[in-house]
């Protein structure tokens, strides 16, 4: 076997181990199973998922990820999110009816307010 070969062989290997690695840590940082008091399912098809997202004041949410979407807000409350990588912390208030474009995350959520918070997320697959 050649060196070319050889190294072509490696590299699609290793390809194929990070692939596999990454679509398991997508399983485990899956809101629907970090965050299952949370966070609900209401649809799912090929092209989205759509998350009811529910945190008692007070409340918190572990480490989860989410894909690109649109998020719709149902209440007024205050959240604390730790985006990472890098730890970055920001304090927002979201306000009934309020649609946000959220992009692609993985972070941690509190709930710093007096009231408990209601979202729905409608996340795409693509």
């Amino acid at each position: 076997m050649n060196k070319r070969l050889a190294l072509c062989l490696i590299f699609a290997a290793a390809a194929v181990g990070l692939l596999a690695l990454r679509g398991r840590a997508e399983q485990e940082l899956d809101p629907l199973k970090v965050c299952a008091d949370t966070q609900k399912l209401i649809f799912e098809n090929q092209f989205v998922r759509v998350v009811d997202d529910r945190i008692p004041a007070g409340g918190a949410e572990a480490q989860h990820r989410h894909r690109h979407g649109v998020v719709v807000y149902l209440t007024d409350y205050k959240v604390e999110q730790v985006a990472m990588p890098g730890h970055k912390v920001t304090r927002s208030e979201r306000k009934f009816g309020a649609v946000t474009w959220s992009e692609a995350v993985v972070h941690e959520v509190k709930n710093i307010g007096d009231t408990p918070s209601h979202a729905i997320r409608i996340e795409l697959k693509y």
